[in-house]
């Protein structure tokens, strides 16, 4: 009896209690892909010709705002470079990834269309998966991430474009169910999150309605425009300091000082902060934003 995505969170739980693979699964043939997968992640990580034009639009950024895509098409100047840690985290995000698929599949769960190409509009990405004929992105998520997918509110606060990146996905396999496979990176908690277009009852369907296809197609003509049009998030207040600081996106981005050229970097032990407007100096250092 064929297994579905509904069980796969418990079904992974229990391999890791039982160390016993689901009775259907080549238990060494799955070890050899895992390794295999890990070897093609560390060559593509460390490949000496490696080169990519970052100056285009793929279906994994599709979602992001329009002000950001506009600056990543038309070659804005990137003012804060990538830190070391940073692709480290990245470099584990992409093996935590690998790794919740060899479970899947040693749960006994079915894992299709691995990294298929798909196009919509002339834009092309690589999906990750299908798991049960569910089109699925995996994803490793900090605790605050992980809650949106946890409790199904990810489309009301998709602050990476999520939604639009894995419905284009579903579009180019003639689907309308799509979900994520999420673990929390801090203690390894997972869950599946799907959302079904046809649910047209269920109340975030308001948030992931929509054709994609527009979507794009509106992109496509917004990178042509002279300039971007406003921001991707309004500043906000930062407490009753009188303070104002950018939002999480405009926090995360790479273009904020182009968008924000007078924005100040603050290191809070917690996490830096970027103030646009000082009212009250901050009790912490200024950094400089390289």
């Amino acid at each position: 009896m064929s297994k579905n995505i509904y069980s796969l969170v418990d079904d992974i739980y229990k391999l890791m209690v039982t160390k016993e693979a689901d009775e259907s699964v080549d238990v060494e043939a799955e070890i050899d892909k895992f390794g295999e997968a890990v070897k093609d992640l560390m060559r593509t990580e460390f490949a000496r010709d490696r080169k990519r034009d970052t100056r285009t639009l793929r279906l994994s950024n599709i979602g992001r705002d329009d002000r950001y895509l506009w600056n990543v098409v038309n070659g804005t100047e990137i003012t804060e470079s990538i830190k070391p840690h940073t692709y480290i985290k990245f470099m584990y995000g992409h093996l935590i990834e690998e790794m919740l698929l060899f479970l899947t599949r040693m749960a006994g769960h079915e894992v299709t269309d691995e990294q298929k190409v798909c196009e919509v509009e002339g834009i092309k990405g690589h999906m990750d998966c299908k798991i049960d004929g569910v089109v699925i992105d995996v994803k490793s998520a900090s605790s605050y991430g992980f809650k949106k997918f946890k409790d199904g509110t990810l489309a009301m606060d998709d602050a990476f474009g999520y939604v639009d990146q894995i419905k284009a996905y579903a579009h180019a396999c003639g689907e309308t169910k799509f979900g994520w496979l999420a673990m929390d990176k801090a203690n390894g908690h997972l869950t599946v999150l799907q959302y079904d277009l046809e649910d047209t009852q269920a109340p975030v369907y308001e948030y992931i309605k929509g054709d994609i296809t527009e979507r794009i197609r509106d992109v496509k003509k917004l990178i042509d425009l002279p300039e971007p049009e406003g921001f991707c998030s309004e500043p906000v207040p930062d407490g009753k300091s009188g303070n104002i600081k950018l939002g999480v996106k405009c926090s995360y981005c790479p273009y904020k000082k182009h968008c924000h050229p007078d924005v100040r970097k603050f290191a809070y032990s917690y996490a830096p902060k970027f103030l646009i407007h000082v009212e009250q100096e901050p009790k912490v250092m200024e950094v400089d934003i390289e």
